[in-house]
């Protein structure tokens, strides 16, 4: 049987709005001006450290971090939703292959996220932020997955919408498919794998048919 690990932001749900509100929060408690959306939108897929280090923060960064994720638990369940097809797409995924999650925002709000939405049931693991030393795009998070559901490489695939899975799942040396319905760009994605489709759904289609 296949295993599929699934990204969450992008690739599953659309948490755009409680991202950017979390964002302006973190800012706004610090007397900082926030980026622009366009900016941060950019980095999402990225650990929220990153992503404020990118964004110029440096210092007091677990700070803003911490100021982000005190908004993001509050506001996440009611400014966070299923992408279209998403239900389609896990349904079919399910038929064929064990499921899991792999993402850098922290595992036991997206846990309590994806309960809320009820498609927690479908995945047997969820691999978040805190549950690895190296997030994505570090191979480990893949690995860690495959570990739990004791996966084999020539069986497993990744679907993202970033560079970042790709790119993880590459270093972890096994199979990926882009998706479109996220954060990434075309031409990024293809430079990681050659397989770039519209959506989860189509995401697992291919996979089936391989």
């Amino acid at each position: 049987m296949k295993t599929i690990l699934f990204d969450l932001d992008g690739t599953l749900i659309d948490s755009t709005d409680a991202i950017l509100e979390s964002f302006q929060i973190a800012y706004d408690t610090f007397c900082e001006p926030v980026p622009n959306a366009d900016a941060i939108k950019s980095l999402i897929g990225h650990p929220l450290d990153v992503m404020f280090n990118e964004l110029g923060i440096k210092g007091n960064v677990w700070e803003y971090v911490d100021a982000y994720k005190g908004h993001y638990r509050v506001i996440s369940k009611a400014k966070t939703f299923l992408l279209p097809l998403c239900l389609e797409a896990l349904d079919e995924a399910s038929q064929i292959a064990t499921l899991g999650i792999v993402t850098t925002k922290t595992a036991k709000y997206s846990e309590e996220l994806l309960e809320h939405m009820d498609i927690m049931k479908y995945f047997d693991v969820l691999i978040g932020r805190e549950s690895v030393e190296n997030p994505k795009p570090h191979a480990e998070p893949i690995l860690k997955a495959m570990q739990h559901l004791k996966a084999r490489v020539e069986s497993t695939w990744m679907i993202g919408d970033t560079i970042l899975d790709l790119h993880s799942a590459k270093k972890a040396g096994v199979k990926s498919v882009g998706v479109l319905c996220g954060y990434g760009h075309r031409e990024d994605l293809l430079r990681e794998t050659s397989l770039v489709v519209k959506d989860a759904l189509e995401a697992v289609k291919l996979i089936k048919g391989r």
